[in-house]
């Protein structure tokens, strides 16, 4: 079986975790969780990078960062990881979708003016598959109402928009290193907080409400409770892991671009037949590689798509269930407008395989798709 997703290794990783383990230190924030952040902060140019457990994490503590209560509203795509919504909803939020465009599978910047109430606090753009959202309309649309940008660049390490990285736009940003992400520690996130005015805060609710990030700076003489906050830190087993991803970061993303050229190229032709669209990157955007999807004309031929590609092997994968269709999304979000681009790429959308060492069977995937399509 040629699976959809296989988690790289570099080589040191282990190593790294052998390194932390003799240095005493496997609680958070040692050595290698400073590497990680540091490298976060060059790579994007964020005022201050914290690592954390999960995006989920991240994403949790931009809400309590952005002091998210009953009744104010979020706007964000509902085609979108369930964490986008559920850390706003945990505050007592209203998340509010809006539809997606129908080129890159990103919110509809045009839609989100008409979607802001009186009770509108921020907008948090997804940046799928690593293609950035229209970043300069919605900054600016939310300068103009004075909303908060929370990016949610799981997907979107080492990407950029108009040659600024992703996640160094908004106000803060949450990023993923999860096992199916591009630079992995198997679980892991990190906080981007581009806005000075959150930093100070943000370490005090990463560290269960506490200044011990002070204490340890030799900045007070003891640490104590002090705001809002939870366990948000990675032990230092996972940034031993993260940090040999980070040093290899670069020659990563380059490899998957490569995998990536080669579906690109070879699926021409299918699309030129009507039998597949490809993705759409458009100008300014400096994707990663994150995915390779394809959109099939109907459900039913997508279904078929990917049951036949399994009988050959080959592990694709749709991805997820639009949050304003879901059993809670009914419950705790509304919708603005029409959703149907939304529920209608959702139905056609999937994902082929994309993992460094693929390079040695993509042909074979291809042939597959090929003959499936054929």
């Amino acid at each position: 079986m040629i699976p959809f997703n296989k988690p790289y290794m570099t080589g040191k990783e282990l190593w790294n975790i052998a390194q932390a383990h003799a240095k005493g230190h496997l609680a958070g924030d040692g050595g290698f969780t400073r590497l990680c952040s540091e490298w976060l902060v060059a790579k994007t140019g964020a005022q201050k990078a914290l690592l954390t457990h999960s995006c989920t994490a991240a994403l949790e503590m931009a809400a309590i960062l952005a002091n998210f209560q009953a009744g104010d509203e979020v706007i964000m795509p509902s085609y979108t990881f369930v964490s986008t919504a559920n850390a706003f909803v945990l505050r007592g939020a209203t998340p509010v979708f809006v539809d997606i465009r129908p080129d890159t599978l990103n919110i509809d910047e045009t839609k989100i003016e008409a979607a802001i109430t009186p009770r509108t606090k921020a907008i948090v753009p997804v940046h799928y598959a690593g293609v950035s959202c229209e970043m300069d309309v919605i900054m600016d649309i939310a300068r103009r109402h004075s909303l908060l940008v929370i990016e949610d660049a799981a997907q979107g390490v080492m990407s950029s928009y108009k040659g600024r990285p992703l996640g160094s736009i908004g106000h803060m940003a949450a990023l993923s290193f999860h096992e199916t992400k591009n630079i992995i520690s198997g679980e892991g996130g990190a906080l981007l907080i581009n806005d000075p005015s959150f930093v100070a805060r943000a370490e005090v609710i990463r560290e269960k409400g506490t200044n011990r990030s002070q204490f340890f700076r030799g900045q007070v003489d003891k640490y104590t409770w002090t705001d809002f906050g939870s366990s948000y830190l990675p032990s230092e087993l996972i940034s031993a892991f993260l940090w040999a991803q980070m040093e290899e970061g670069e020659s990563i993303t380059r490899r998957r671009l490569e995998i990536w050229d080669i579906y690109h190229r070879f699926l021409e032709q299918a699309e030129r037949q009507g039998k597949i669209r490809r993705p759409i990157i458009p100008a300014g955007c400096g994707h990663n590689a994150h995915m390779y999807y394809v959109l099939l004309p109907t459900l039913a031929l997508r279904t078929q798509f990917i049951a036949r590609l399994k009988e050959s092997g080959i592990g694709s994968v749709f991805h997820y269930v639009p949050l304003h269709s879901a059993p809670f999304g009914l419950q705790a979000a509304r919708t603005h407008g029409d959703m149907f681009n939304t529920t209608d790429l959702s139905d056609r959308l999937v994902r082929l395989p994309l993992w460094l060492g693929l390079e040695e069977q993509q042909a074979e995937v291809i042939q597959s798709i090929l003959a499936v399509l054929d």
